[in-house]
């Protein structure tokens, strides 16, 4: 905890933040990486290929922990990708393999509060293609480094059912910081939800920043693509 400030009856406040303005919208333009390009959603572009590749999984249980989906056609789910782009918040991405130029993944900009810096990770979803691969992992650095050294967002949140063993993993080998449980946070799917909420901050982005730099180095991969140090070790060296 940080040591607190005080106000002028000497009560203890937080620090100040100097020279604030809030945060833009994310801009809808791609996010390049090595391995992927995270893009504004075309529904056109994206939508079929989308749906072809969420068909390669074995069940549906990808959607388990999602507020919609398995979906039963691509008339379906195509009707739902354009709900997700009917506002700007949730802006919904595409991830896309550069290797083969197609898309195999979805994840979102969203609760994007620019007054006062706060913005979430969700509507996470990604194919096998895209399930444990490096492009999975460079997304997501891909995301965070635009809220944080582009747009100057304070705070990145991901937030999960509590029953999401997955999900909480992932935060943590993110560099998420747990901070809680919202219980009875919400309904969906007929059932309840506790909400898991982790964080990750703009003073502890530069040491994630680097962890997620040195795990993505080419030199940390051998010839046949196996890491040679794992991100969970490389986030413990740098974060001090």
């Amino acid at each position: 905890m940080t040591k607190p400030h005080k106000d002028i009856f000497g009560k203890p406040v937080g620090h100040p933040v100097e020279n604030w303005t809030g945060c833009a919208l994310p801009p809808r333009s791609d996010m390049i990486g090595a391995h992927v390009i995270v893009s504004p959603l075309d529904i056109a572009r994206d939508a079929r290929q989308l749906f072809e590749a969420n068909g390669k999984a074995s069940d549906g249980s990808r959607f388990t922990y999602l507020p919609t989906g398995p979906f039963a056609d691509f008339d379906a789910y195509k009707a739902w990708l354009a709900s997700m782009t009917a506002n700007d918040d949730p802006m919904l991405h595409t991830i896309i393999d550069k290797s083969t130029n197609m898309a195999v993944g979805v994840a979102a900009f969203m609760r994007m509060d620019q007054n006062n810096g706060v913005v979430e990770i969700g509507n996470i979803n990604y194919a096998p293609a895209l399930s444990k691969t490096i492009g999975g992992t460079e997304a997501m650095y891909l995301m965070m480094k635009r809220a944080f050294d582009e747009l100057g967002y304070r705070r990145y949140e991901w937030k999960c059912d509590d029953q999401n063993a997955p999900s909480r993993a992932a935060a943590a080998r993110y560099g998420f910081t747990y901070e809680g449980t919202f219980r009875n946070h919400m309904v969906y799917k007929g059932r309840n939800r506790d909400t898991a909420w982790f964080s990750i901050t703009d003073k502890e982005w530069p040491e994630i920043k680097a962890a997620f730099e040195a795990w993505l180095a080419a030199e940390n991969f051998d010839a046949d693509g196996l890491q040679r140090a794992s991100l969970s070790t490389l986030m413990s060296t740098h974060r001090s």
